[in-house]
Order: structure tokens, then sequence, then C-alpha cells
């Protein structure tokens, strides 16, 4: 039998292995499945798209219970694969779309099993004042609490249960209390699903159930000076998202429409790139713009193997998706004069 060591390094080459034909087929795919499915029923399917289909099943684990169930996932793969090359074409920034755990998945079944549930209950009444009065003083060009060892925990994972809200809450209280304490707190996510008041455990909640202290609008000043902020955004683009910075418009991406908590640990500018809409508009004449985009770095809870690492990134200056909506925070020290702290560049 091979050694440990060396079968935990085949599975990790397989899986990069499958990830990387994923990605060369559905690049070559994803445009002309586009045209065919434009105002067309579900119907036979071409055998490129199944090959990539199954790369697509052996990489998530899928399986399915009837031939029946198996052609309508692989038509709503189809779908998802079409929507995600429109995503990269309208995108804004540098992010890029494709195939992730969630593109055999309906958007509804997508929101419903991922996103908050409508609960009853409206947003708290609350000041938007924190009482601080060193607003007026600069923001640090970039901010990323995951270079401080201690601050961020660990990536979660809510799987089938609907309680980013109280992971994101969780995450929130443990990063401050590291930098208010210096010392690890891990909070149970269970007891927030098990409170009477946080709205109906995996079925949905909101973050101002876990926590009610809200932030001005100086988020940057508050992440950058005193720590991480839970947010609550539109999730409409995550389904589909794999890196890169997210820069949406409203119509993409209603910004009143928020219905997805997470964490928010950082802020940066991108590295010079040269970006698609500015590279489409001088292709013809001179040489293609560089510039840097600014971001927000987000903390998820779909496990470490979405996304960027289980991070993700919006674009800072729009309110992309809704991220300045409701920007909430848990306090773990008493209301007297702040004490400042710094966030890693």
């Amino acid at each position: 039998l091979p050694a440990p060591d060396t079968l935990v390094c085949g599975i990790m080459s397989l899986t990069v292995h499958l990830s990387y034909l994923l990605a060369l087929l559905v690049a070559g795919l994803a445009q002309g499945i586009k045209g065919s499915l434009r105002g067309q029923e579900p119907g036979p399917q071409p055998l490129e798209l199944k090959e990539v289909f199954t790369l697509f099943q052996i990489r998530y684990n899928r399986s399915y219970s009837h031939p029946a169930e198996h052609a309508r996932r692989l038509d709503i793969f189809a779908r998802n694969l079409a929507k995600a090359q429109q995503l990269q074409e309208e995108d804004l920034g540098t992010a890029e779309f494709g195939v992730t755990p969630f593109s055999d998945l309906t958007e509804d079944e997508f929101g419903q099993l991922y996103g908050h549930q409508r609960v009853a209950g409206e947003a708290p009444s609350v000041s938007q004042k924190v009482g601080s009065e060193e607003w007026g003083q600069s923001v640090p060009p970039t901010c990323d609490w995951r270079k401080k060892a201690g601050i961020i925990s660990s990536i979660r994972n809510q799987q089938n249960c609907n309680c980013c809200w109280a992971m994101a809450a969780a995450g929130n209280i443990e990063a401050l209390w590291a930098i208010k304490y210096h010392q690890s707190l891990e909070v149970s996510v269970q007891e927030l699903l098990d409170c009477d008041r946080c709205g109906n455990g995996c079925k949905g909640g909101f973050v101002w159930d876990a926590f009610i202290t809200v932030l001005n609008n100086s988020i940057a000043r508050y992440l950058a000076t005193q720590g991480p902020i839970t947010v609550t955004i539109n999730m409409k683009l995550l389904q589909q998202y794999q890196k890169g910075v997210i820069k949406a418009t409203p119509t993409t991406c209603d910004p009143q429409l928020v219905d997805h908590s997470v964490l928010l640990v950082g802020f940066g500018k991108s590295k010079s790139v040269e970006g698609r809409q500015a590279e489409a508009i001088s292709s013809r004449s001179h040489p293609h713009p560089r510039y840097s985009i600014p971001y927000w770095i987000l903390k998820n809870s779909w496990g470490a193997n979405w996304g960027e690492e289980g991070y993700f990134r919006l674009h800072r200056g729009s309110n992309t998706c809704g991220i300045t909506k409701y920007p909430f925070t848990a306090r773990v020290d008493k209301p007297v004069k702040k004490h400042q702290v710094s966030c890693p560049p």
C-alpha cells in the first residue's frame, strides 16, 4: 500500500488537475452555451458540456438519485456557466466567475441554502453614533487583519445551515476580543442558533439579533483602528465567484436587497492591472492603461475551498452589493475612552 503522505499528495494533485481541466474546458464552452440557451427550453446538451459536468461531479463529489434529476442538474449547470460568462463580461473589477461548488443549484436554491431567510422582524432602530472624536484622522492606504496572528479565526463552513449571520457575528466578537485582550476566544455559533430572540436557528436570522451596536458610516476608519466589522450584502454574484475584485453596478447587484452576512476584515488596493473596461476602450489606438482597484476583504462561511481560500473581495467606494447598508460590530469592553489599535497594512 502507498504511504499516507503519497496518498495525500496524489489526492491534492488530482484535485488541482481536475480544477485545471475544468477551467480549460469551461473557457471555450461558456460562450457557446450562452448563445444556445438564449430563449430555449432545456434539451439535449453537447458532448463537451457533459464532459465538463462529469468533471464537476468528480471535483465536488456530486451524485444524483435518478437520470431525470441528473438531466435537470446538467441543464442548471449549463445555465450557470452562461450566467458566469455574462457576469465576467459585466464586472468592472478583476473578479473571475466560473465553475464553483454551487454550479448545479438554481438561484433560488442557492439563496435558500446559503442566504438569509425572510424571518419575522425588522432591522433595529438604533443610533448611528459611535461616540469617537477621532473620525477626522486619515485612513491608512491598506488594512488586513489576517496578517496579525491570532486575530481572525479559522474559516467556518455553514454547509446546509442558514447561519451566516451567526458565524459572521461570532467572527466579529472573536477578532475584537483578541485585539482588546490579546487572547483567543471561541464564540459558540450553536448558542447563537439556540438563542430565543435570534431568528430561527438554521432557518435564518439577522446579525443585529446577535449583537446590537452599530457603527457610523466611516467604516474604513473604524475597521483600521478598532477591528473587524460584520456586514450584510447581496450575495447574488457569489454563486459563480472564483477570485478577484467584484465591482458591480446597482443593476447587476442591487445594494438594497442584502441577504448574506459576512465579516469585513480589511481593505486595500490591487496592484496595477489592465482593467477589462479600460482595455476595451483603449485597445484601438494606444497601450492599455494600468490602474489599481480599491477593495474590501471579506471572510465568508462556505469553507476554505470557496473563493480566495474562504475570502472574497468587493470594490471599495461604490457600495458594491450593499456592503455599507448594515455595518454592525460587537463591543467587548466598557464604553470608556477608546484605545486605538493598528491594523497591519
